[in-house]
């Protein structure tokens, strides 16, 4: 009877010691889920960018209004952190509540918040709708019809013969436009904007120097360096596509798209087969790139940019005008604050 009463009391005293235990350490999570501070509005904002080689920052600071940050540090606000898009999005996924950069669409996960830009979600929808506005075009330009080498011009009443060289280009601008060729874009950072279901499969025997070895044919490629990912990446899948041809590229710019295929400098050893620019087309100076006839130049893809928060960031939509004010050292009304921000944003 004694050993059962003993027994009662140690149990009783036990469970009296598991209560107390239990009450402090659930008034400490209570109290620690109290003290977890909300977003500080009034922390500065921390600004990342990529590095003045990058064409995603040259493209980002074209389409703010802000080019002269392309090239340049010294124009942009103090306390910057120079990123890659990895790195960017490793931070404000983490532990970078108050930073703000920005990548192309294709990278952005549910790790961060994409913010809107006008009004219009950075969606690969609204990029080939165009109604969202913060991309720029990639371009493609041919030489003129039989001006490659290995093709001879009409003489007379002698008809013109297409070399291998032209042939494969034009067979490379017909693969851009199946869902092959936009598979591959995407897969490289971009958005291609065929939107058919034409596959290469469906329209190859449209190009019958594809079914020929071409295994010593090399076919010149260049212009925009901010394109080089993407038309490595479509040389790369078509080639075998086309008898393994031999992609040569050289990117040194995107006026070079039309000096080396069309413009001064096209039958120099710098000349191309095919040229990319990662701008419209236009005509100005030298660059007369829109006096070449439209069969021989086009889109291939849009390179689309967002501007990315941490989640817990209650800002959502923002426009050009607000980055550039937030990232120009010398804007005349800047935007240094989340605070400021915000309010910017809620008067758009």
């Amino acid at each position: 009877m004694n050993m059962q009463l003993k027994k009662g009391t140690m149990l009783a005293t036990f469970a009296f010691v598991l209560a107390a235990c239990a009450t402090p350490s659930s008034s400490v999570s209570s109290s620690a889920t109290s003290t977890v501070p909300a977003f500080d509005t009034t922390r500065n904002i921390v600004l990342y960018t990529r590095d003045t080689t990058s064409g995603t920052r040259a493209g980002f600071f074209e389409g703010i209004g802000f080019s002269a940050a392309g090239p340049s540090d010294s124009v942009l606000t103090d306390g910057f952190v120079i990123r890659d898009n990895t790195a960017q999005l490793a931070a404000m996924g983490g532990a970078d509540k108050y930073g703000i950069g920005y990548i192309s669409t294709s990278s952005l996960n549910n790790t961060v918040k994409g913010l809107n830009f006008a009004g219009v979600a950075p969606t690969v929808a609204n990029v080939i709708n165009n109604t969202y506005l913060l991309k720029r075009p990639f371009m493609w330009m041919l030489r003129a019809p039989y001006d490659f080498p290995g093709s001879t011009a009409p003489a007379g009443s002698a008809a013109g013969v297409k070399g291998k060289v032209e042939l494969i280009s034009e067979a490379f601008t017909g693969f851009i436009n199946t869902t092959d060729g936009t598979d591959t874009i995407a897969r490289a950072g971009a958005i291609g904007i065929y939107t058919g279901t034409q596959t290469w499969d469906n329209v190859k025997a449209t190009y019958e120097v594809c079914n020929q070895d071409n295994s010593a044919v090399t076919v010149r490629l260049g212009g925009s360096d901010s394109i080089q990912k993407v038309a490595e990446a479509l040389t790369l899948s078509f080639k075998a596509k086309c008898g393994n041809f031999v992609p040569a590229h050289e990117h040194t710019g995107s006026s070079d798209a039309y000096r080396r295929t069309n413009g001064a400098n096209k039958d120099q050893s710098v000349g191309k087969d095919i040229g990319f620019s990662s701008r419209p087309f236009r005509n100005s100076g030298a660059d007369l790139e829109l006096d070449v006839p439209a069969n021989q130049r086009g889109q291939l893809a849009w390179d689309a940019i967002v501007a990315i928060t941490h989640k817990d960031n209650p800002l959502s939509n923002v426009n050009a005008d607000i980055l550039k004010r937030m990232y120009e050292k010398a804007s005349a009304s800047p935007i240094r604050t989340w605070e400021e921000a915000i309010a910017a944003s809620a008067a758009l």
